[in-house]
């Protein structure tokens, strides 16, 4: 399997990173799994961020496995170039969720930019 569909399924688990990030940060949130999103609602600080991140992370991935695959299939570009554009991908987004969580909402947005700038040169490389 090339690299950029393992950075996929990396990109499908992220959000549950962040998720395990924002319960552990509310305090007893790893056991308080009754009523999971009305618990995140209720956070702040770091771990509502957390959160944030989360839901943001799990609306990127269609659009990022979209264009993986669209890129392998039309064959226009390399692998090279598509494993290269993945890995700056899962890059971007770790570095948003450390921006996210670390408060810096303008690099934050920068960050986003950029992971969006990726996903649409997979199209632009597959011409």
């Amino acid at each position: 399997m090339i690299v950029a569909f393992w950075c996929v399924l990396i990109a499908i688990f992220l959000p549950f990173l962040c998720a395990v990030i924002a319960k552990a940060g509310g305090g007893y949130g790893l056991k308080q799994n009754h009523d999971p999103r009305a618990y995140l609602d209720s956070l702040q600080g770091y771990a509502r961020r957390a959160n944030a991140a989360q839901l943001n992370s799990f609306e990127i991935i269609p659009a990022f496995a979209a264009a993986v695959i669209i890129a392998y299939i039309t064959e226009g570009a390399d692998l090279v170039t598509i494993n290269v554009l993945a890995v700056m991908f899962i890059t971007s987004r770790l570095l948003y969720i450390i921006c996210y969580l670390a408060d810096w909402a303008v690099l934050r947005s920068l960050v986003w930019f950029v992971g969006m700038g990726i996903v649409a040169s997979f199209f632009f490389v597959s011409m």
